[in-house]
């Protein structure tokens, strides 16, 4: 089996795993509202951020070969764009768009992963759209264009949330590339909260390649070294890494040649840095690669998160397990001791002076059985509602979090165990939860290893040469 093969197959397995194993569980307790393959069945997926003037329309059109999408200086489109690859079209024709299609489209077609972009409404889905294009760039991924970053405007200017849109498409895509440009390298407002808190939240650091584009426009080296300064001290101060992230330096020459401009700058370092264009897209080429191992990453995350989801719930009914039998054996050792006081009663003081003993014990049983349904059902009415409220306000109490993992865990899914606590009143099947739990887990314990293994085979099969 060669690597295209064994990369199929086990994009396959794993597909069916999640599948079989996790969608199930995560559409019962609300852990998602779309099946989970949906994110991960789609091909490799590359996300473009960036200020408005940023360049990553125009690094997109290099990239592709064609002016496919609007560039300029002011923001050109507020549209998130997908730009995927036109298999029906043949590859010695003039590159161009030749499909377009809508919002509505892209989020009712189960083909494509964004199904659960839906939430975000109508105003979103009017400014989402598709575009097929026959470049042989797109023959391995897709990329999806955003709208340009800008400082003041707010999610009722926009009529989205625009934060959580990005934190969803980041979710889902195997790269995130994040343009700068040399007038805004010290981030503009929308940048620095996704790179604060969106990207860090929904993301892998490693996903996260940093970019200052449009270096063609410095005056000169010494420029450009002061704007590189610039960025990354920000980015160290808006990220918190103590480390400098690596930030490829780009430029585009056909964007250069059109706007006419240069000829009062020292751009003679630009031919240093042409490497990092070819990087860049081999960077970027490697999405299919990396989709494996996101895809690994993406089960190993959801089956933890999953079952640690089950375990909270199933040690809430253990620890309700066990208060009921703590209050039944105190309320059979009571109702023991009254139902005997009672036949002794009435053995002493004659209150059933023609009473044989066996109706004696039989009315003492009697008034035992009925103190001990008495307890039952004071506990149900008063004592168990207690134990529920108490433990809804200490959630913390169902799960063991000994370590930073745990806890990161447990944060992503407590909402999650409240509310289906609330929603069913505590009362639930155990058994069911339990072969969740049990189904789950073993992906996450036992398949999960398994993944990685083959993914360790796999680096010793010969790779075929990237494309340029």
């Amino acid at each position: 089996m060669n690597r295209e093969e064994q990369i199929s197959s086990l994009r396959t397995d794993l597909l069916t795993m999640v599948k079989e194993h996790l969608t199930p569980v995560a559409i019962h307790y609300n852990y998602s509202e779309a099946p989970l393959e949906a994110n991960i069945k789609w091909r490799p997926l590359v996300l473009f951020l960036g200020n408005y003037s940023s360049g990553k329309s125009t690094l997109i059109n290099d990239f592709l070969g064609a002016n496919i999408q609007a560039s300029g200086q002011a923001p050109t489109d507020d549209s998130f764009t997908v730009i995927t690859y036109d298999e029906s079209d043949s590859d010695d024709t003039l590159i161009r768009v030749t499909e377009e299609r809508d919002g509505k489209f892209l989020l009712n077609d189960s083909e494509y992963p964004f199904e659960s972009l839906k939430r975000h409404g109508q105003r979103f889905t009017a400014h989402f759209c598709l575009k097929k294009v026959n470049s042989p760039f797109l023959k391995t991924l897709a990329i999806i264009d955003t709208p340009g970053m800008l400082d003041s405007i707010s999610e009722r200017n926009r009529g989205y949330n625009y934060q959580e849109v990005i934190g969803d498409l980041a979710q889902i895509a195997d790269l995130v590339l994040v343009l700068f440009d040399p007038h805004k390298a010290g981030t503009v407002r929308e940048a620095h909260t996704s790179l604060r808190d969106t990207l860090p939240d929904r993301t892998f650091e490693d996903r996260v390649l940093f970019v200052l584009n449009r270096i063609d426009e410095c005056a000169s080296l010494i420029d450009l070294l002061q704007v590189y300064g610039t960025l990354c001290w920000n980015l160290s101060q808006i990220t918190g890494r103590k480390d400098i992230p690596t930030i490829h330096l780009m430029h585009s020459p056909q964007a250069a040649v059109n706007s006419g401009n240069g000829m009062d700058r020292d751009t003679s370092f630009l031919h240093y840095l042409e490497n990092q264009r070819k990087d860049l897209k081999t960077a970027l080429l490697k999405a299919p690669q990396r989709r494996l191992d996101n895809l690994a990453s993406f089960v190993e995350t959801h089956s933890e998160r999953l079952s640690h989801l089950l375990e909270a719930l199933i040690s809430y009914r253990r620890q309700l397990g066990r208060a009921r039998i703590r209050f039944a054996l105190g309320s059979l050792v009571l109702s023991t001791l009254v139902g005997g006081a009672a036949a002794m009663t009435m053995l002493t003081t004659n209150i059933l002076p023609s009473a044989d003993l066996k109706l004696v014990l039989s009315n003492g049983g009697g008034v035992a059985l009925l103190i001990f349904i008495i307890s039952l059902i004071v506990f149900r009415k008063i004592s168990e509602p207690r134990f529920f409220r108490r433990h809804l306000k200490d959630l913390d109490n169902l799960t063991l979090l000994e370590n930073q993992t745990r806890r990161d865990s447990w944060q992503s899914v407590q909402a999650l165990a409240d509310a289906y606590l609330k929603k069913t009143g505590g009362r639930f099947s155990l058994g069911k939860v339990r072969r969740e739990y049990n189904a789950v887990y073993d992906v996450f314990d036992k398949r999960s290893r398994e993944i990685l293994e083959a993914l360790k085979e796999l680096e010793n099969i010969p790779r075929e040469d990237s494309p340029n």
